[in-house]
């Protein structure tokens, strides 16, 4: 009886050293494939981030050797009165960006499938700002602010209204600028809802219509709810976009005039490029990425609950 129960024993401690050497194969397997991209994303994006954060404890020149300061650089920040203006900026760029641009994106794509003449051609005339590089479209656009040829001030006087100089006025300028970063990339937003809205499926269109559902109870009751990933999605982008945006900011009025226009970008870029703090720099980089990940997060959770909530429902 003894011996049955040695070899038992003996069986499933086989068995179980087994199992955990396929196990331990198993995971280094995976290890294995998921090594090459982490060293990627490694060296890419988390040295670059503890890079910026290392090198905003320091006061630093580029040049010259680094003098430790610990967190004087983010009291400096906190007590500048042109980051909070650069900051109030972004988030208008951030407001302009969720509350206009992916509700004009949402609206152009339904337009597309609409059912009129020529819409191939609106396609393509929709999506055309996307295409153009930003220099470009601030350059063109820096034209037709020009206070006395440019095309917008030609068009409201035909209303009787005066020349205003748009990109040179801090009550007009920002505006301005919003303008452009909505006429640029509204389009991308109108793709991501298009291809969207195409893997809707028609049987819920069609169940609707025979309850008796007009164009905007499907709308609000299939079409909104189906799309509520790519909003989730997009708000993302446009959020993390708008915090990092700098080129077309720089390009049509440089952060001016007297700071009006300044964002964190430009500010940076001054900071680092013209005044030589690197210090500095790196702590408006860092606390950008730091503003970007809490609101990314904030969204995510929302999104989580939403999906909960609707899951238990």
């Amino acid at each position: 009886m003894e011996t049955h129960i040695k070899v038992a024993r003996s069986r499933s401690q086989s068995r179980s050293v087994s199992k955990s050497h396929n196990n331990w194969k198993k995971n280094l397997t995976i290890l294995a494939f998921i090594a090459p991209a982490f060293i990627v994303y490694a060296v890419y994006v988390l040295y670059p981030i503890y890079s910026t954060f290392n090198y905003s404890l320091y006061e630093w020149d580029g040049m010259s050797e680094m003098t430790f300061v610990g967190l004087q650089n983010y009291v400096q920040l906190f007590n500048d009165a042109v980051f909070w203006t650069a900051l109030t900026n972004n988030t208008w760029v951030v407001l302009t960006s969720v509350f206009v641009q992916i509700p004009l994106g949402l609206i152009m794509a339904l337009m597309l499938f609409a059912p009129i003449r020529g819409i191939r051609l609106m396609n393509s005339v929709y999506f055309f700002p996307f295409l153009m590089s930003t220099v470009a479209i601030g350059l063109l656009w820096v034209l037709m602010y020009d206070p006395i040829n440019g095309v917008v001030n030609q068009f409201i006087n035909v209303f009787g209204f005066e020349n205003v100089a748009w990109l040179s006025e801090g009550n007009t300028a920002i505006f301005a600028v919003l303008l452009v970063i909505v006429w640029q990339f509204a389009p991308f937003y109108m793709i991501l809802f298009k291809a969207a809205i195409v893997g809707v499926p028609e049987e819920l269109y069609e169940a609707a219509e025979i309850d008796g559902a007009n164009t905007i109870t499907k709308f609000v009751h299939i079409t909104l709810p189906m799309l509520m990933p790519t909003i989730v999605s997009s708000s993302i982008l446009a959020i993390v976009g708008s915090l990092k945006a700098f080129d077309i900011f720089y390009i049509m009025t440089g952060g001016g005039p007297n700071h009006n226009t300044e964002i964190m970008g430009t500010y940076m870029f001054k900071q680092a490029f013209v005044n030589f703090n690197m210090g500095y720099a790196s702590a408006i980089a860092f606390l950008m990425f730091f503003i970007a990940l809490i609101v990314t997060i904030i969204i995510q959770t929302m999104d989580y609950y939403r999906k909960k909530k609707g899951a238990l429902s």
